[in-house]
């Protein structure tokens, strides 16, 4: 994989896992992920939209179970590690990184085609 594909994605693996870079937008219209964004510090997000209301965690809640539900995974491998209570996130998704990111990076690859 180039240097620009990696920077242009969402994912960072670590030891234990593979870390999320979001950009949530609460209160939305649907549920849905909404493709890639440019961070200001030229990283990129994945955009995710999901109807819940911003307040004690139920938007959290909303997009945990939006991304579990299309990578086929349980909720419960998913936490929030920076952003709770903010629109940029960083999630932790628990597991095999190796394997993680052969399941995430087609579902990616297809986002970025379908926006």
């Amino acid at each position: 994989m180039a240097s620009a594909e990696i920077a242009s994605s969402p994912f960072v693996t670590g030891p234990d896992g593979v870390r999320i870079r979001l950009r949530v937008q609460p209160r939305a219209r649907r549920n849905r992920a909404d493709g890639l964004v440019a961070e200001a510090d030229g990283g990129v997000a994945l955009k995710v939209a999901v109807t819940a209301p911003p307040e004690d965690g139920k938007a959290n809640a909303a997009v945990i179970a939006l991304l579990a539900k299309a990578w086929g995974l349980p909720k419960s491998a998913f936490t929030v590690v920076v952003g709770a209570a903010d629109r940029r996130k960083i999630i932790h998704l628990q597991g095999d990184p190796a394997r993680l990111m052969q399941a995430l990076e087609p579902w990616l690859e297809e986002l970025r085609i379908s926006a």
